[in-house]
């Protein structure tokens, strides 16, 4: 990395409670590619300050994690089709002071399905139903899946998501089970948005995992969550937080710079990232 300097490009991540992740992912990037840049993630204390402060220093690119990711669109200028149509950000590209948000875990979640060959006849089971949960229900029906329950306590945000693309919505799974099971809340994550008491909590009951083929954690901190400890356990097949936490970081870093890393250099940024 360059030392600091006047004529340096600055990125960031605002997040409740940051990792290194991104960091990590885009500064070792910038290394391989030579680029004048640098990533820092923040916890901001006001969001509306931190944006202004994004438009007002001229930091290049902003990411937006939980739980920011429906707020910051009152703040940004333009909304590009990914993030308009399910009204969540996760990347800000600031232009001439003229900020554009998109949405790049959307097209994580697509790429994913795809990769994985996962079945469009699989019912599905999606927990959570905030920004990245309209992500991940985006994602699903775009793909041709018609068989998805969004199981929330939240009764508004719950239903609303169900409805909006076609689907049912639960309150709770009630010993309900699925081909593919989807977390995409706080259970789980290191330093848990619940101030840490969800951090080792499995986010599904046994017998969900045990009637599954496939299942899927979005959250990325650690990489190996205690659903997915759980799941490989009952020897079934896994989609990883941190599959998704590569391919929405890269999205953005294309976005940032214009710059398509190679396969093989986004490959040794992915190792950087998870040895931390």
């Amino acid at each position: 990395m360059p030392i600091l300097n006047k004529d340096m490009t600055l990125c960031i991540s605002l997040s409740a409670r940051p990792s290194n992740n991104g960091t990590r992912f885009h500064n070792h990037l910038y290394g391989q590619l030579d680029l004048n840049w640098i990533y820092k993630a923040f916890a901001p204390t006001n969001l509306e300050q931190a944006i202004a402060g994004v438009r007002g220093l001229g930091i290049r690119g902003c990411a937006i994690s939980m739980p920011y990711k429906e707020d910051v669109i009152a703040l940004v200028d333009e909304m590009d089709p990914s993030a308009k149509a399910i009204d969540s950000v996760n990347t800000i590209v600031n232009t001439d002071g003229h900020l554009k948000a998109y949405n790049t875990d959307y097209t994580a979640i697509e790429q994913l399905l795809a990769r994985n060959g996962v079945p469009t006849g699989y019912s599905v089971v999606v927990q959570g139903s905030g920004g990245m949960a309209k992500a991940t229900v985006a994602a699903l029906r775009d793909a041709g899946f018609t068989n998805v329950t969004v199981v929330s306590r939240n009764e508004a945000s719950g239903r609303a998501l169900a409805d909006q693309y076609g689907f049912q919505w639960r309150a709770a799974l009630d010993g309900g089970t699925a081909d593919l099971i989807i977390n995409v809340t706080p259970m789980g994550m290191a330093g848990s948005m619940a101030g840490g008491t969800e951090a080792d909590t499995v986010s599904f009951p046994a017998e969900a995992i045990e009637a599954a083929r496939l299942v899927f954690d979005v959250v990325a901190l650690p990489a190996e969550t205690p659903l997915i400890r759980a799941a490989r356990a009952a020897g079934k097949p896994v989609i990883t937080g941190a599959e998704v936490a590569t391919i929405q970081a890269l999205e953005q870093f294309v976005l940032y710079t214009g710059v398509r890393p190679t396969a093989e250099q986004v490959r040794a940024a992915e190792e950087f990232m998870r040895a931390q």
